[in-house]
């Protein structure tokens, strides 16, 4: 009898099962959005300075948005989606304001300035990730563009005009379609990514896709929810100064955790 015919088969490798926290999507109700706002609302008055210092950095960004329309309005989309991605990552402060509410802990501005020390490679990598598409986002912008303004760029007033005018429907579909499109993209994937991250700290591939499950399962609400979003800014920016913005972007911001919160269960 050979040697090699005790010797026991050799098994395929199995790899260990993930470690990772098991979780679901919930299935939202259309009334979900309005409820994460009033949770906004309460944390916002539950912290109101701190909610004002964040609402000043939001008003600040818009205005500075403001000027780069008046003056380069070329580079107003790139803008846009500049503040896109800085947004909810500065919003960030709120999240942990909103999570130490939830937990009974003490909130102050400090905690909610260093909160993101402990997810450096989550949140770099989304970083990263949004990034890029801020790139691609401002860069396509600018194609439409000069393929409509083929004597160059235009000038605020300029742009004004070709918005309004009957003529330039084309030109007011494909920059709209641009901008919508990445907007779409950015929100789905930064809708929950971020707080999850910062709640337990996921891994950035995994809290992006976790984000843009909850957009397909639940896609009219999170439409609303996003619409409710684009509405209430809108509406904010109506008043002297866009005054409105010191308080809204932050109710927004605690808001946006609790969509977090009312669209994911942990189950570990």
């Amino acid at each position: 009898m050979s040697r090699f015919e005790d010797e026991p088969t050799p098994q395929p490798y199995v790899p260990p099962p993930a470690q990772e926290p098991a979780k679901e999507v919930k299935d939202l109700a259309w009334s979900a959005p309005f409820g994460w706002l009033r949770a906004g609302l309460a944390d916002f008055r539950t912290c109101p300075a701190l909610g004002l210092f964040y609402g000043f950095a939001f008003w600040l960004m818009a205005m500075v948005l403001g000027l780069v329309f008046q003056n380069k309005p070329a580079y107003t989309m790139t803008m846009a989606s500049g503040c896109l991605l800085v947004g909810p990552f500065f919003a960030m402060g709120l999240y942990e304001a909103s999570r130490r509410r939830e937990l009974k802990k003490a909130i102050n501005l400090a905690s909610s300035l260093v909160c993101w020390r402990g997810h450096l490679r989550s949140m770099g990598l989304l970083l990263g990730l949004l990034m890029v598409l801020e790139l691609l986002w401002g860069r396509l912008a600018m194609v439409v563009i000069a393929v409509f303004f083929d004597t160059g760029m235009p000038s605020s007033e300029d742009a004004l005009q070709a918005v309004l005018n009957p003529e330039n429907i084309d030109f007011v579909l494909a920059y709209a379609t641009v901008g919508a499109a990445f907007s779409a993209l950015v929100f789905s994937i930064s809708v929950v990514s971020i707080p999850m991250i910062l709640d337990r700290d996921t891994d950035a591939i995994s809290a992006a896709i976790a984000s843009i499950e909850v957009v397909v399962s639940n896609t009219g609400v999170m439409l609303l929810w996003g619409g409710m979003i684009a509405v209430l800014i809108g509406l904010s920016l109506w008043l002297p100064w866009g005054l409105g913005l010191l308080i809204v972007g932050p109710v927004l911001g605690h808001a946006s955790w609790h969509a977090y919160r009312g669209s994911v269960r942990w189950l570990t």
